[in-house]
């Protein structure tokens, strides 16, 4: 009927002469439009809320964030080179440190701690040091991703960025290399004189009642030195002062290697020592550039301290012997280039390029003394300085990060940042790190060495753990 009237309007204005009664007529002609239109609306519009919950899931699904390729290649790239400088890169900086008979237990025991801690990750590790602990959040995670539980090539992991994630599986892999070259680190401070089957009770022992609490508490939500504004960004505390101090604590209970501080025990092969250190160099850019998670801006100052900071320490420590000593060492130089990529562990995508020559530089000289003064006034046997450069030079880059991340300084600065408050906050995570280390360092040393024996026999030292320990030789002359 409305349909018949306005049909009607319209002939009727059509019909009548001039155009203003024509323009008259078209008025209700759109209102009957509208009237149309408002009651096809008013129809439609419950059948549109029924249909608008089932359209708006996939537009919630689109809206979530998905990994780059680029973030993810870079993430894969880093994961691959940390592995190099483990296997072979601490390998043979180690293996080239220790005396002939000795190299190729050096070499197996960092291969066989990375495949250990390879399985054990992923079994436990992985779960403990990054789940949500509950009530023990504070310390340590839950066993909710107990043998990589509910993880798919679909799950994602959260970076620095809002929004942007990379696949689990790499952070999985990534993480897990951390933790495989910590364990080994250890080895150094054991060097030439411990059993072998002790030695892997030993790390399953510290890698899972030391090493990831600390890894928790530095790097995951809830963790107290995490909440607590600690900054480490690539492992200051959690690789290199951790390992250090259990390497010291092993070599005090350990005791002196034969003969040490009477016969000489010189480097069977510091070309070899060349090669593992520059291979821990290369490799050492995946450890600090790739922690940043993925390729930007903030990868690429941590890609450039991680070529500034060895470089001055490096530079630093063979001038220091150099003036001490009346001539520069390459294994001076060479620990001197650890040296400084120890320091700028914690600080690589915190400090400005300036603030990591300095830190480098520091380091460098600071664990000369280490590796020389202290050493010799304490009378421990670390037989590869793990203390004196990883332990030292940890402490020296995480507190220094506290200093250098100052924006005066040139470093990127962080929310609230005042430098006393933040020194004593990397303080407290450095003797937090000392304490826990050593408690658990000491209690499993004990206990292995009460039940299964720490040390190789007398007669075993002497022949040397190549032949003693596993049956070949390194060499055939």
């Amino acid at each position: 009927m409305k349909k018949l009237f306005a049909s009607l309007g319209l002939m009727f204005a059509l019909l009548s002469p001039g155009m203003t009664l024509a323009q008259d007529a078209v008025a209700p002609v759109e209102e009957a439009v509208a009237v149309e239109a408002a009651e096809a609306v008013a129809v439609e519009a419950p059948m549109a809320e029924a249909v608008a919950p089932a359209e708006a899931a996939p537009a919630a699904e689109a809206a979530a964030p998905v990994p780059d390729k680029g973030d993810t290649t870079w993430m894969m790239v880093s994961t691959i080179i940390v592995i190099m400088m483990t296997i072979p890169g601490l390998a043979l900086f180690y293996g080239g440190l220790v005396r002939a008979k000795n190299m190729l237990s050096v070499l197996t025991q960092v291969l066989a701690i990375f495949c250990l801690i390879s399985i054990l990750w992923v079994v436990y590790g992985y779960s403990l040091a990054f789940g949500d602990g509950g009530s023990l959040n504070w310390a340590i995670g839950d066993l909710s991703k107990m043998f990589l539980a509910g993880i798919t090539a679909d799950s994602t992991a959260a970076t620095f960025s809002d929004g942007v994630v990379i696949p689990e599986y790499i952070f999985v892999a990534f993480q897990l290399t951390f933790a495989a070259i910590t364990v080994a680190l250890i080895t150094g401070g054991l060097a030439e004189r411990v059993k072998f089957s002790a030695l892997l009770v030993f790390g399953v022992l510290w890698f899972t009642f030391s090493y990831l609490p600390i890894t928790h508490m530095v790097w995951a939500t809830g963790g107290y030195l995490f909440e607590a504004g600690d900054l480490d960004f690539a492992g200051g505390t959690v690789v290199h002062i951790n390992s250090g101090i259990a390497a010291l604590v092993g070599a005090l209970v350990l005791g002196k290697r034969i003969g040490y501080g009477r016969d000489a025990m010189p480097p069977h092969s510091l070309p070899m020592t060349l090669i593992g250190a520059s291979l821990l160099w290369v490799g050492w850019f995946g450890f600090n550039a790739g922690s940043n998670l993925e390729a930007n801006g903030g990868t690429t100052l941590a890609f450039i301290n991680t070529v500034l900071a060895p470089a001055a320490a490096g530079l630093a420590w063979m001038f220091a012997e150099w003036l001490l000593r009346g001539k520069p060492s390459m294994l001076g130089l060479a620990s001197g280039v650890v040296a400084g990529l120890v320091a700028v562990t914690p600080a690589a995508g915190l400090v400005g390029p300036m603030g990591a020559i300095v830190l480098g530089a520091v380091a460098g000289v600071i664990c000369l003394w280490g590796v020389t003064s202290l050493k010799k006034m304490l009378g421990y046997d670390d037989s590869l300085d793990v203390f004196g450069i990883h332990g030292i030079g940890g402490i020296v880059g995480a507190i220094g990060t506290g200093i250098f991340v100052s924006p005066a300084l040139g470093g990127v600065g962080v929310d609230g940042y005042a430098m006393g408050s933040q020194v004593i906050t990397q303080a407290t995570g450095v003797i937090i790190t000392i304490v826990w280390s050593g408690v658990v360092s000491f209690v499993a040393f004990k206990l292995i060495d009460m039940t299964m024996g720490l040390r190789v026999s007398e007669e075993q030292e002497r022949e040397g753990l190549d032949t003693a320990s596993h049956g070949e030789r390194a060499y055939s002359a």
